[in-house]
């Protein structure tokens, strides 16, 4: 069963983010992927995140389908404009991929080419409106496509937000929704209670969340999390047991665990992202009993 038949019908997914490498060799990458064959619904590839220069989205998501391994192309509006978007999108159903992850992007000022010039031709809602026109069978200016795109489209929406910020939160989700987003990616979740309060204030939507969880690498960063991250907030009890963890790997593994189970009843989905500690996703995924 694909990840969309999976989440149409109502099952619950498990999704990991793999980030791909600054270079050509994808042997890592590889190695990582193949132990979670069978036992993730999708592995999620970034693009140029945090606006690091990487191998893009597209080779590595295309190489995963030869491989047999389903994947999450991502396209972001920060690095090209809405012609350029749009042949990316041509791109990717040439190439036989069937699921995106529509993102704003990062300012290239946060990057490793700070002086790169951003571009934000179009923000998500534009692009996802991009999608749902070339799956019509035309483009932005109404010019006919030699054929049809066909995608399942997936959009981000902040579900740690609080107060005045949650309701815009919900507001844009709607938007996204209306401009044809099927699913959507969350922020990183350590306050099982707010994403229960985005919950609540969304459930009339009826589309799918996928929850997101990152391996927590230490107190340091945790702490870091709380004071630059917008959007997220690790609670006290999650800073004080991994700082009284020993193994900080088995304690953040611990702590993803019960993050996941706590947060199963309330999403159709997880989406672990563990930044650098790919090889501790097989130990959480026997955790969570998968």
């Amino acid at each position: 069963m694909s990840f969309k038949e999976r989440l149409e019908s109502g099952k619950f997914v498990v999704i990991t983010e793999l980030q791909p490498p600054k270079g050509n060799d994808l042997t890592e990458l590889f190695e990582n992927a193949e132990p979670l064959r069978g036992r993730v619904d999708a592995i999620n590839i970034p693009e140029l995140q945090n606006a690091i220069m990487r191998i893009g989205s597209l080779s590595v998501c295309t190489l995963l389908k030869e491989k047999g391994i389903e994947s999450i192309l991502n396209i972001s509006c920060s690095d090209r404009n809405r012609l350029a978007l749009q042949s990316e999108l041509l791109n990717a159903s040439a190439l036989g991929l069937e699921n995106i992850l529509i993102l704003q992007g990062d300012h290239p000022s946060v990057g490793d080419h700070f002086e790169a010039k951003p571009v934000f031709d179009i923000d998500p809602i534009g692009l996802l409106g991009a999608v749902k026109r070339l799956q019509e069978g035309y483009d932005l200016m109404g010019n006919d496509l030699q054929g049809k795109l066909q995608f399942y489209v997936g959009a981000y929406v902040n579900a740690g937000a609080k107060g005045h910020i949650l309701d815009l939160e919900i507001m844009d989700l709607e938007k996204k929704i209306r401009a044809g987003a099927d699913f959507f990616f969350t922020s990183s979740i350590y306050d099982v209670s707010l994403f229960e309060a985005f919950t609540k204030k969304m459930a009339h939507f009826k589309v799918p969340i996928i929850a997101g969880i990152t391996l927590l690498k230490s107190v340091g960063m945790a702490r870091y999390i709380n004071k630059h991250v917008e959007g997220s907030s690790i609670p006290d009890s999650i800073i004080d047991k991994l700082m009284k963890a020993s193994d900080k790997q088995k304690g953040s593994v611990e702590i993803a665990g019960e993050l996941m189970r706590a947060l199963r009843p309330l999403a159709q989905g997880i989406q672990i992202i563990p930044i650098g500690w790919e090889k501790l996703v097989p130990g959480l995924l026997d955790q969570f009993g998968l």
